[in-house]
């Protein structure tokens, strides 16, 4: 069971968090869905294929994103969160920002997912005066910057210490163990070959106790593996997800909800069948 904010949620089943990049520059869909109009008429369609949960950013993390101003951050992400807030599924704010989180907490936010794993200054009290749920991220780097180069040891071993620590230091913050996610951050200051290895053994990270979410959809890696540009990558990245299904995730960030959701469900059915 995973706590987050108003919902209780099962994870007997992988879910399916649907992507609302309210953006004009996140590499997939940057600028389709940059009005609040839009971004809320997008997240009703994905809620109408199946979503389970909504992620919501005001700020695009994709190589080589330049950041923005708290307070455009909010402009873009707070009126759409008023407008979904009776939908009646969990909302996650994607951000790096105390201000953020906090404000977004007080507009109805059930999860903050964050790329920094709450090592920002403030933020995580921003997350344990709330009851919202958290996802803590691997990230080498930042986002301007993070693909020059990137070099690990050993990735599997390097991102899932990082994540132990993260997930030791919310708890000492106060944020119950029941409220906390980890994503080993596919794409964020990782190579294709680290990529790889990490989705090879994705299982690996189960052992430290918590839900464990995978964002690989539409990423590079794929486009590398494929030859595809990335509005063409559904395909790969609904086999990607199921992958990462079958290797012990429990959220699976998309933008494709509809054919993942029809794909996990061939995945429950196998997994049931054990």
């Amino acid at each position: 069971m995973l706590r987050c904010g108003r919902f209780n949620l099962s994870l007997d089943r992988p879910l399916v968090m649907g992507i609302v990049n309210v953006t004009p520059d996140s590499f997939s869909d940057g600028g389709k869905f940059h009005s609040t109009e839009q971004a809320i008429a997008h997240a009703l369609r994905l809620i109408e294929h199946g979503a389970d949960m909504l992620d919501i950013g005001g700020e695009s993390t994709r190589p080589g994103a330049q950041s923005v101003c708290a307070a455009e951050e909010l402009e873009r992400i707070v009126p759409v969160l008023e407008g979904l807030a009776h939908c009646g599924l969990p909302l996650s704010v994607d951000t790096l920002k105390p201000e953020v989180m906090r404000a977004a907490i007080q507009a109805g936010a059930d999860m903050i997912n964050d790329v920094n794993a709450l090592q920002s200054p403030g933020a995580l009290q921003a997350v344990a005066d709330s009851g919202v749920g958290v996802c803590l991220m691997h990230m080498q780097g930042e986002p301007r910057t993070m693909q020059h180069d990137p070099m690990y040891q050993n990735v599997v071993t390097e991102v899932k210490a990082f994540l132990a620590a993260r997930i030791e230091a919310a708890e000492q913050a106060g944020i119950a163990r029941e409220r906390i996610v980890i994503d080993p951050g596919f794409g964020f200051g990782k190579a294709l070959e680290h990529n790889l290895a990490l989705l090879r053994q994705l299982d690996a990270f189960q052992s430290l106790g918590v839900p464990l979410l995978a964002g690989l959809s539409r990423k590079s890696m794929l486009g590398a593996l494929t030859g595809l540009d990335a509005g063409e990558r559904m395909v790969p990245s609904v086999v990607a997800a199921v992958i990462s299904a079958m290797k012990g995730a429990k959220i699976l960030r998309v933008h494709d909800v509809k054919e993942t959701r029809q794909a996990l469900q061939i995945v429950t059915a196998v997994e049931g069948a054990r």
